[in-house]
């Protein structure tokens, strides 16, 4: 080999190594900017992923941006959104265009397996539903048999779909849009039967149409959709601070832990709260993760809890009025659980 093609396969050698390491650095990368880079719903998804006529963003997926922030820098404002549609999230999270996806995306083998993203934490337990107007008399997913259903394209609900007419030998027509806009506009202008994506989704979508009272989501849930934030494979540290913001807003909850009475619970002579807290003497967990020892303290004060962000957004303190069913706390008939934070 020429020594000139020694020195170029040394300097490729040391791209590939370069970018290696940048892939595996986002938590610096994101304290070396000073912000974090959230991909969220482009479609002003209402408790998930909403902006305001004034700009302000907000819902269930903007407050874990927030909380992300919040235990990175200490402040919950230093975020800066992008919205994407369906199929424009995966490649902006590939790509680096974001540090983490927090979009309403369900967790699934293949997204594990060949996008080369990982998932942990899920901030909302779905599945997938239909609506329908109520002046078509159906009552049941099981009697749209030919009707014509609309669906947004490159999503699991679109294979969902498929899946489930199959099983159940009914037939029906695909109206199909890339953009969630699109399938919204098009369901209101009567250009399909059915809409369906994830029931929390129908919920927020049929406040926005013109008469949301003339119309009904179906009682059957056919699929699981976990739906949790994403990033880059082989990224642990920011993979690991991206999990436990939702486990620190989940544990405050457990540990009865609130905006209203944080300051007081610093107070706390539990040994779960005053190492959560940071109040522990000579603990390391902070450090551990790459962040400061108040990061959850950081998190609940800018953020609150799980259930806090959970009624505000989707529950009974929102026009959704969403019950918790498998969004409670696991000692509370729900799914919502987090690891030991210790």
């Amino acid at each position: 080999m020429t020594k000139q093609l020694l020195t170029g396969a040394i300097g490729a050698a040391v791209i590939a190594l370069g970018a290696i390491s940048a892939q595996a650095g986002t938590l610096d990368d994101v304290k070396a900017k000073g912000f974090v880079q959230c991909g969220v719903n482009g479609a002003n998804l209402l408790g998930f992923g909403a902006q305001d006529s004034a700009g302000n963003w907000s819902g269930l997926d903007i407050d874990l941006c927030k909380a992300i922030a919040a235990a990175v820098f200490g402040d919950a404002t230093k975020v800066k959104y992008t919205p994407l549609s369906a199929k424009d999230r995966f490649p902006a999270l590939q790509s680096g265009e974001i540090d983490v996806l927090a979009r309403n995306t369900t967790w699934s083998a293949s997204r594990d397996s060949q996008l080369g993203f990982d998932f942990r934490a899920v901030n909302y337990y779905d599945g997938q539903g239909f609506m329908v107007r109520k002046d078509i008399g159906v009552k049941s997913a099981l009697e749209l048999s030919g009707a014509a259903v609309c669906v947004q394209s490159g999503t699991t609900t679109e294979l969902n779909l498929a899946d489930y007419f199959k099983a159940n030998k009914l037939e029906y027509k695909p109206v199909v849009f890339e953009k969630q806009e699109e399938v919204d506009a098009a369901y209101q202008a009567g250009r399909c039967d059915v809409y369906t994506t994830d029931q929390s989704g129908l919920y927020s979508i049929r406040l926005k149409l013109s008469n949301p009272n003339d119309h009904i989501i179906l009682p059957e849930i056919i699929s699981k959709e976990p739906l949790g934030p994403a990033v880059r494979q082989n990224d642990s540290k920011w993979f690991d601070v991206v999990s436990y913001a939702h486990y620190a807003m989940v544990s405050a909850e457990e540990f009865g832990i609130t905006q209203a009475n944080l300051d007081e619970m610093v107070k706390s002579e539990n040994p779960d709260i005053k190492r959560f807290l940071g109040e522990e003497k000579d603990q390391t967990l902070g450090k551990d993760l790459g962040l400061d020892e108040k990061w959850a303290y950081n998190i609940v004060k800018s953020v609150g809890n799980y259930g806090e962000s959970f009624e505000r957004n989707v529950g009974e303190g929102s026009p959704m009025k969403i019950q918790r069913g498998l969004n409670a706390q696991w000692n509370k008939g729900g799914l919502q659980y987090a690891p030991p934070i210790r």
